[in-house]
């Protein structure tokens, strides 16, 4: 009987990695795959690198955008992929801060050789998701965000921080103040470097909040609320392209698609 309980109780403990493992709800797996990119590829430059290397050279009459983000561009995409005609490019990924959109911005935006870059950054700062974040870092880089596309000759609309009184996943914070503020901070800096603004917290909030008709999490926005963002997004691009293009730094040396380094 002794055996008997015995391999009864090897075979317990065998089976219980796999039935945790089973357990593993999808918020679960997103927080260990993000634990363990921050160790292993913190900015994840491995999330877009194929999609950039199969991107054929710009159209001639086309414009590129590149929408540089978080989790409510990355979701932009799939929740609304009419949005993308030929010519826009989503590099939205899920919970970044702008340290990490700073440290793919040459990959994901630079080398893509896109005449605008819509940046919307913030939201994960304001949680904390990379660390406690003051808003003279936010600032300073979505500073060095802008000056390096426009270094290279590329157009810049920068995108409000939309509303949002609370996040689920980090409770208690004070939220919509921070919010206010650095939407504050980012209107006055487009217009003072010559950048498109895109109100889209005007066009989602009710009060300090995401409306409830446009999102379900406070956050992130659903189809309706895309649907209302794209009419922004549209007259920011439009707005962009009227403006003349900011004169490269390096006109002969940026890598990409459709480009190259000059051979010595």
């Amino acid at each position: 009987m002794s055996r008997l309980v015995l391999a009864a109780l090897i075979a317990l403990t065998l089976a219980t990695p796999a039935a945790s493992q089973q357990k593993e709800t999808d918020a679960q797996r997103w927080t260990r795959e993000w634990e363990e990119r921050l160790h292993n590829d913190f900015a994840y430059l491995a999330r877009y690198r194929d999609d950039n290397a199969k991107l054929a050279a710009p159209v001639a009459g086309q414009p590129r955008v590149v929408f540089m983000g978080d989790s409510i561009t990355e979701g932009w995409v799939g929740k609304m992929p009419q949005f993308f005609v030929p010519g826009r490019i989503g590099r939205g990924i899920s919970g970044q801060t702008t340290s990490q959109m700073l440290l793919r911005f040459r990959q994901d935006v630079i080398d893509l050789k896109p005449a605008v870059v819509q940046i919307m950054a913030g939201t994960n700062d304001i949680a904390g998701n990379t660390g406690p974040t003051t808003d003279a870092q936010v600032e300073g880089n979505i500073m060095s965000m802008v000056e390096l596309a426009q270094a290279n000759g590329i157009r810049v609309i920068l995108a409000s921080i939309p509303p949002a009184d609370h996040f689920e996943w980090k409770p208690g914070l004070a939220t919509a103040p921070r919010i206010a503020t650095l939407n504050a901070w980012l209107k006055d800096y487009a217009k003072r470097v010559g950048a498109t603004y895109a109100d889209y917290w005007s066009a989602l909030h009710v009060g300090d909040a995401l409306n409830p008709a446009y999102g379900t999490d406070g956050v992130h926005p659903n189809a309706a609320g895309y649907a209302a963002m794209a009419p922004v997004a549209d007259a920011a691009i439009k707005q962009a392209l009227a403006k003349p293009q900011p004169r490269s730094a390096f006109p002969h040396s940026s890598p990409g698609r459709g480009g190259g380094r000059p051979k010595a």
